[in-house]
């Protein structure tokens, strides 16, 4: 029913970009927060950037100025502008949706930073 399935992730050089975009359906996407969190092997997964419903966005501190959210309610999508990416930016990225008291997660797509 609900489905969150991310796209665009990737190998890049470091210093490169990549455009994630995570695709949603089954419920009422416009009126739901957004986030892209990542995990990396290892490690606790973390909140990398997030979007109100009124488009209000908010970083991890260890991505501001590199990276963008941004949805576009006309077609159930979120985004994330990953900009100079490093190599500690390796992880798998997961979309998050918060809407009607329900937190839903998608699978992830792979993000590799490496030369």
């Amino acid at each position: 029913q609900v489905q969150l399935v991310e796209s665009g992730g990737g190998l890049v050089q470091p210093g490169g970009s990549l455009r994630l975009s995570c695709a949603a359906s089954g419920f009422t996407f416009s009126n739901a927060a957004m986030s892209w969190y990542r995990q990396a092997p290892g490690k606790e997964r973390e909140l990398v950037a997030g979007i109100s419903s009124a488009g209000g966005a908010n970083y991890a501190e260890f991505v501001k100025g590199r990276f963008t959210i941004s949805r576009d309610n006309a077609k159930n999508t979120v985004y994330l502008q990953m900009n100079s990416l490093k190599p500690e930016d390796t992880a798998v990225y997961l979309c998050n949706a918060r809407h009607s008291l329900m937190t839903y997660w998608g699978q992830g797509t792979q993000v590799t930073v490496s030369s």
